[in-house]
């Protein structure tokens, strides 16, 4: 059996590298000479080429650090490490929880230092070369002491009841930490808005004016109460344009980020605005949660099945049972089911966005403010206008913007 998670294990980490090294080069090869007839009023050809330049920079950096980390965690299995940090744990720590919260711990603060290279390179050498990085290194080096917080706060109290139901409860311990899961995973929605998204940026009421006289006038129009309307400083870290809808119930949120009201118009942005709601009022929100709960029941149902069987440890070099080495080694062999489940969650994902953009040119009447959003989106953040069908279909969570304009215009 050991034979078997290895081979499993082996070859999905490699068929995985493969198959995202494969999709990355057809991408970039799918660029264009000329620029998309239906951009070339917001792209002429110096800046479809800086766009193109951008997005192999992207790819290359992509590709060298797919394979930096594929051969690493060979490395890792091959040498036995993952036996080495365990050992060491067991000794500073005898009981189970805190034994496992010191093997995540370790295992965080080992790869965080190992992609911090990686992240400053991406950040401070790619987005300032395209003119889109507004982070100073203060503000990276306090976003990094944050995150830190975060993670223990909340890693703990996920990971900590999980550790605890499974060694409690044994065989029940599953579907205990099921519950657990899907609780947290509303409760964080109303703590997101709240507490996480204002420890990283200011959100500051939209002023009254024309564009929050018109959201609130089509908020009232199509019957969605929207309880704040706020304006994130989005330009302290890129100059990347965006907007998203969070929360639920009392809690639901527009945030816009600042980059997109000094770029488009009332009309573009109120589209924006009629897109998220569509999410909203086609539950696509509520389908994305109930999904991800499912999965996670799946993956615990599993994981509850063979984190006994002491073969899997073998391969990673372990030579005792536990909850917190089987929760990563598992991660690892299910990932040929994630990879098919990421497939269909980003078909769903692409299916969700045509519908939002559907429901934003119905409820506002207003094609042109729609696709000159998608158009000027497109271009500000030097998007790829054409990306390969293999690409889209195994990780675009988004239509090409092509189709979502083919999608909303006039038969």
């Amino acid at each position: 059996m050991e034979q078997i998670y290895y081979f499993i294990i082996i070859s999905a980490l490699v068929g995985e590298y493969l198959l995202s090294t494969v999709s990355a080069v057809l991408n970039m090869n799918s660029i264009t000479k000329d620029v998309p007839e239906q951009f070339r009023d917001v792209y002429d050809s110096e800046k479809y080429a800086r766009s193109q330049a951008y997005l192999r920079a992207k790819t290359r950096f992509s590709l060298f650090s797919g394979t930096f980390s594929l051969l690493l965690i060979l490395v890792v299995i091959h040498t036995g490490l993952f036996g080495v940090l365990d050992g060491f744990v067991r000794a500073q720590a005898t009981h189970p929880i805190l034994a496992g919260l010191f093997f995540f711990g370790i295992i965080f603060i080992i790869n965080d230092l190992i992609n911090i290279p990686f992240s400053l390179y991406s950040i401070f050498v790619i987005e300032e070369k395209f003119d889109f990085n507004r982070t100073t290194p203060k503000t990276y080096i306090i976003d990094k002491l944050k995150g830190y917080l975060l993670t223990v706060v909340l890693g703990s109290a996920v990971v900590a009841p999980i550790l605890y139901f499974f060694s409690a409860f044994g065989a029940s311990g599953w579907w205990i930490a099921w519950i657990a899961i899907a609780f947290f995973t509303v409760a964080v929605q109303p703590l997101f808005v709240h507490v996480i998204a204002p420890m990283f940026n200011k959100f500051t009421p939209l002023e009254a004016g024309e564009l929050r006289s018109a959201i609130e006038a089509y908020a009232s129009e199509v019957n969605f109460p929207i309880v704040r309307i706020d304006v994130m400083d989005g330009s302290r870290r890129s100059a990347h344009s965006n907007a998203y809808f969070s929360g639920l119930g009392k809690s639901k949120r527009v945030a816009l980020f600042d980059t997109l009201l000094e770029k488009h118009t009332t009309e573009e942005i109120v589209s924006v605005v009629a897109h998220e709601v569509g999410h909203f009022k086609k539950k696509h929100i509520i389908l994305g949660t109930t999904l991800g709960v499912l999965q996670a029941g799946v993956m615990l149902f599993i994981f509850n099945l063979i984190m006994s069987d002491s073969a899997l440890f073998a391969v990673f070099g372990v030579s005792q049972v536990s909850v917190h080495a089987g929760m990563i080694f598992f991660a690892m062999l299910f990932a040929p089911v994630n990879l098919l489940t990421s497939i269909f969650t980003t078909a769903l994902s692409r299916r969700n966005e045509f519908q939002a953009d559907g429901y934003a040119l119905e409820t506002t009447r207003n094609y042109e403010a729609l696709v000159s959003m998608l158009k000027g989106l497109a271009a500000s953040n030097l998007s790829h206008l054409t990306p390969h069908p293999f690409t889209v279909f195994l990780s675009y969570s988004h239509p090409p913007v092509l189709q979502r304009i083919a999608a909303v215009s006039p038969a």
